[in-house]
């Protein structure tokens, strides 16, 4: 049996996350170019101001937990984003594509929802204070950016989509 502990746990999740946040960062770009709103094109810049962002805390995250900052690779993040490709180019066009983009843009978020919280979660369980403040300011990010999309989705880009 691998002796195998939560601390090496939480070092894998962070570096998953670490390379699916890369990833992000590079897609973000092209959803913005395929949106027709110009309210969606501002929310996924700001998003992509903030990926930076997270990139850099993640970083911070290393350095407390004296690691080196890399990525393990994220086939979850690589499909999702995968699906976000095919809608973009199956819809390109249409009314709908808004409504599909902020749909795969959800569905990136939900998935960094729960990789910072059970990493937030497993820093307080290791006594991890300032590596879970950390951790907790991105996880807030995350919850606001989906908050964000989805009254997007319910005030303008629904209603666009069913004509």
């Amino acid at each position: 049996m691998v002796d195998k502990t939560l601390s090496d746990l939480f070092l894998h999740q962070l570096k998953d996350t670490y390379f699916a946040e890369k990833a992000i960062l590079k897609a973000l770009p092209k959803m913005m170019e395929a949106a027709t709103s110009t309210d969606l094109k501002a929310a996924l810049g700001i998003h992509l101001d903030e990926t930076s962002g997270q990139i850099q805390r993640l970083e911070q995250v290393f350095g407390l937990v004296d690691a080196k900052p890399e990525g393990v690779e994220c086939k979850a993040i690589l499909g999702i984003i995968g699906e976000g490709d095919e809608v973009m180019e199956e819809f390109a066009g249409s009314a709908a594509l808004d409504a599909g983009i902020i749909a795969a843009a959800q569905a990136v978020e939900h998935y960094e929802i729960t990789r910072y919280g059970t990493l937030y979660t497993w820093a307080v369980q290791l006594g991890l204070e300032d590596v879970a403040g950390l951790l907790k300011e991105t996880l807030i990010e995350e919850e606001n950016t989906d908050d964000i999309l989805s009254d997007l989705a319910e005030t303008s880009v629904n209603a666009e989509a069913t004509n």
